[in-house]
């Protein structure tokens, strides 16, 4: 019950809800549009943001060797891409609940199998038999979410 209350798990929780907000918002501005022109400039938004942030707190920029990390790290790029796309399609067909569920399935199924083979550099915590009973529950609780 603490790791409820905890700030990591707030933190995550108010990330979900974020996340909920931003497909909604991509959706919308991607009819508007079109959807790879949204996802242009939401991405030219985020980078704005992002280099403002790193220039306001002093972030090393300039001081990191990025050709020495490994380049698989650098598909969040990529996959950013991906995600805000698929959101934006699927969040009209089925509704901001139902593919948010669907989203959070998938994150959670993923999140168990790196976490158990500890890939991309992730500490390896081993799945067990509760998550598998968790993982049933949850898919049946979605469930009960799709209208």
């Amino acid at each position: 019950m603490i790791k409820l209350l905890s700030l990591p798990f707030i933190v995550a929780a108010v990330s979900g809800i974020i996340m909920a907000i931003q497909g909604s918002l991509n959706s919308v501005l991607a009819q508007k549009s079109a959807l790879l022109s949204a996802i242009l400039v939401v991405h030219i938004i985020g980078t704005v943001i992002a280099l403002t942030a790193v220039l306001f707190v002093g972030a090393p920029l300039f001081q990191v060797d990025w050709l020495s990390i490994p380049w698989y790290l650098y598909l969040g790029g990529v996959l950013s891409v991906i995600i805000i796309g698929l959101v934006a399609l699927s969040i009209p067909q089925i509704g901001v609940a139902n593919a948010t569920t669907a989203i959070i399935i998938g994150q959670v199924g993923a999140a168990v199998v790196i976490d158990h083979f500890g890939w991309f550099g992730i500490t390896r915590l081993p799945w067990s038999y509760w998550q598998f009973l968790g993982l049933a529950l949850f898919a049946a609780g979605a469930k009960l979410l799709f209208r």
